[in-house]
């Protein structure tokens, strides 16, 4: 919780710039890519409700990230664009075609296998608490998929750098006053290291959301075209679990990533 609630404050810390401007020296930032136009009274609102969705997707990954091997956590993850795609079918009535209802089966098929191949070991208490983290991942990437329906909605209405601001500036707000509650409560000094570290995931996320939020708002594009690529990075993930960190079980991981890619690649194939 402490490493959520500093890369949340500290990205508001650094949208509040181009915010700041925006207000008090718009001449300066008009007509640039930084510049933040207003809000109205329902635009707040509406990103309210995104930030609350957001953060509860969060603070699920975070819990099981904590937990799970990242080699596991990352090929759950990439199936999120498949869950929105199937919103998308059931909120906005798009149709699926064969190659997508093929990548859906491959993807949904591989996970059902996966769940056979890594079992945890240990106590039945150890293995009823893995339970409960795989149970907050699931619901982390259907929380997520949600959030990507919800954002195609908001881009078609309100300008990305508008929403990400006031999002993140909503985010922080929220977090300070989760984060305040839990150590009063348990009476903790929060423990953080590598604040570095924590900056540059604050920085690597405001670029990643500007630009997917930027590609949303074309009027051509397609949130399971979207949502496919950017899942993609999860690779990264992947294989730093297994390379760096050493986790085990490789060969079944690697099996199911393969079959997780093969899946998204016909959704992306069917959505073109």
């Amino acid at each position: 919780m402490d490493v959520l609630t500093l890369s949340v404050c500290v990205s508001a810390l650094l949208l509040s710039m181009p915010l700041l401007l925006s207000r008090y020296m718009p001449e300066a930032i008009s007509g640039t890519p930084f510049f933040v136009p207003q809000l109205d009274a329902k635009g707040h609102l509406l990103t309210v409700l995104k930030s609350v969705i957001v953060l509860s997707s969060w603070v699920f990954a975070f819990v099981s990230l904590k937990h799970l091997p990242l080699s596991v956590v990352s090929p759950m993850q990439a199936t999120r664009p498949m869950w929105t795609l199937v919103g998308a079918v059931l909120i906005f009535g798009e149709r699926l075609n064969g190659w997508q209802w093929t990548g859906v089966l491959i993807a949904i098929g591989t996970i059902f296998l996966f769940s056979f191949t890594h079992k945890s070991t240990g106590t039945l208490e150890h293995k009823r608490e893995m339970n409960r983290y795989y149970a907050f991942l699931a619901l982390a990437i259907l929380i997520g998929a949600c959030s990507g329906l919800y954002d195609k909605f908001l881009m078609r209405r309100y300008d990305h750098n508008a929403v990400q601001v006031y999002y993140t500036l909503y985010q922080a707000l929220m977090m300070l006053v989760v984060w305040h509650i839990e150590h009063s409560r348990e009476g903790a000094r929060p423990s953080i290291r590598r604040v570095w570290v924590i900056v540059l995931i604050s920085i690597f996320l405001i670029i990643s959301d500007n630009v997917y939020m930027l590609a949303l708002r074309d009027p051509d594009s397609l949130i399971a075209v979207v949502s496919t690529i950017r899942r993609g990075g999860t690779v990264i993930g992947f294989a730093y679990g297994l390379i760096f960190l050493h986790e085990k079980n490789a060969i079944p991981k690697i099996l199911c990533m393969v079959g997780i890619l093969l899946g998204l690649l016909c959704l992306a194939l069917g959505s073109l």
